[in-house]
């Protein structure tokens, strides 16, 4: 029988009394997507639970050759099923289904697996996938949903800047955190209703959270900057990266994280670079994601804009740069994983003065590995100033172990402060490397620069 013929569907009866468990990766993003899906009939929790139990159960219901993100995952919703909260005759799973090369699109029929293998097989798994690769009567993705999860990526991503900008500074512990949670209830209640959102009132909620967040009583005071890049979900994912954000704050550093939006863009541009390497597009597919493009970008313009001139914070990158950025380091055609993009991320955060950066490595990922480590040498010959260490996580990888690297990196970053302090060096151009592509010309017509 074809699998998907064997599959639980989560039916429309289901709906009203399932209870459906998500894994969490961004805290901020997803407690706004699942208020989303509650304001639509769906009774949804963001799991939690974390530590050795997780990869526990991880590694007894997934081959242990499986990526470091996918026994994460499966582990915390079987450790979730095994705890005795939940009624294992009313409660659904929900995993994202992407497609594509990455193994993240076999995570679904793992998880299955293992619900069968540990006697819970009657469970529905629901597939968050926009194209509908599953679909489920009982669930679906209506256009107004998708319009507000969209602005979910949003304002998660500008509450998220806002407070790791703040946390490091802030002379009440907790101000940030509270801010957060007070602007989360409130865009929820904005979001609630049919209907498309008014972009109008979007642009005015910019402002008011950054005005609420500039009010943040701060200590003025330098700290070392620390980007975090890597896969997906151990960049993210306080249990993928063993809190590294909250470790960083602990050791007196301030962590920078690019946005969820910059992934969602480089998933669009690598469609529209199928159509220049392999011609896969139709001619309206490709202006229809052209259009699509250009509205994404000119949405994070208009955050960038709000941050300019507000003032008292860094904005993020603007994408059409980061593809800029990877010119005479990797094509764009390096795309399985995070690809090219976690290359470009890493420039992007030493041009922005983050010269100190985590790259986070799962076990399992190869294509992360050869973008992310594979790249360094070439970025520090290129950029002597940047001081980058891949820290590897996976089931074997002692926390002690990846922070005494992270420690040690945060030391070098000390020394390097201190000796441009006694020795300031003038201000250099980045070097270009152009010549070592082709020139590419339709790459260019979609980065073309977007006045803010």
């Amino acid at each position: 029988m074809p699998q998907n013929e064997e599959r639980v569907v989560f039916t429309r009866e289901m709906k009203k009394d399932y209870t459906i468990l998500v894994p969490t990766m961004l805290p901020i993003h997803f407690k706004l997507m699942l208020n989303i899906l509650r304001a639509y009939g769906y009774k949804c929790e963001l799991l939690e639970n974390t530590g050795k139990p997780v990869v526990d159960a991880g590694l007894r219901s997934v081959h242990n050759d499986t990526c470091y993100p996918a026994l994460l995952v499966i582990g915390q919703m079987i450790d979730a099923l095994e705890s005795g909260k939940y009624d294992l005759n009313k409660v659904a799973l929900m995993i994202s289904q992407t497609g594509g090369g990455c193994r993240a699109s076999n995570y679904i029929h793992l998880l299955r697996k293992a619900l069968k293998k540990a006697g819970m097989g009657q469970i529905p798994v629901i597939s968050l996938s926009a194209s509908g690769m599953e679909p489920n009567p009982g669930f679906k993705l209506t256009p107004t949903m998708i319009d507000r999860i969209f602005y979910a990526i949003l304002y998660g991503d500008l509450l998220m800047l806002l407070a790791n900008q703040c946390r490091p500074y802030e002379i009440e512990r907790g101000e940030s955190d509270r801010l957060v949670d007070r602007w989360s209830r409130r865009l929820t209640g904005e979001m609630k209703g049919r209907g498309l959102l008014s972009y109008h009132q979007v642009k005015q909620n910019y402002r008011a959270i950054l005005r609420d967040f500039a009010a943040v009583p701060r200590r003025k005071e330098e700290k070392v900057k620390v980007g975090i890049v890597g896969e997906i979900y151990v960049k993210f994912s306080p249990l993928g990266n063993n809190n590294l954000e909250e470790f960083l704050l602990q050791e007196g550093a301030e962590p920078v994280v690019p946005g969820l939006l910059d992934f969602c863009l480089y998933c669009v541009y690598n469609m529209l670079m199928d159509h220049k390497l392999y011609g896969l597009n139709s001619r309206i597919k490709q202006e229809i994601l052209e259009r699509f493009y250009h509205m994404l970008v000119k949405k994070q313009a208009d955050v960038i804009d709000a941050i300019l001139s507000e003032g008292s914070f860094r904005p993020g990158g603007y994408f059409p740069h980061t593809v800029d950025l990877t010119r005479g380091y990797i094509n764009h055609g390096v795309k399985m994983g995070e690809g090219w993009l976690l290359t470009a991320e890493m420039l992007e955060l030493i041009e922005q003065g983050v010269c100190n950066i985590v790259c986070t490595q799962p076990f399992g990922c190869l294509p992360n590995h050869i973008v992310g480590k594979g790249m360094m040498r070439v970025i520090k010959e290129r950029h002597p100033e940047s001081n980058i260490v891949a820290v590897d996580y996976d089931p074997g990888a002692t926390r002690i172990n990846q922070e005494n690297r992270i420690k040690l990196m945060l030391a070098n970053a000390v020394s390097i402060a201190e000796e441009k302090k006694q020795k300031p060096e003038p201000v250099r151009r980045r070097p270009r490397y152009a010549d070592e592509f082709p020139p590419e010309e339709e790459t260019s017509r979609m980065a073309m620069t977007i006045k803010m």
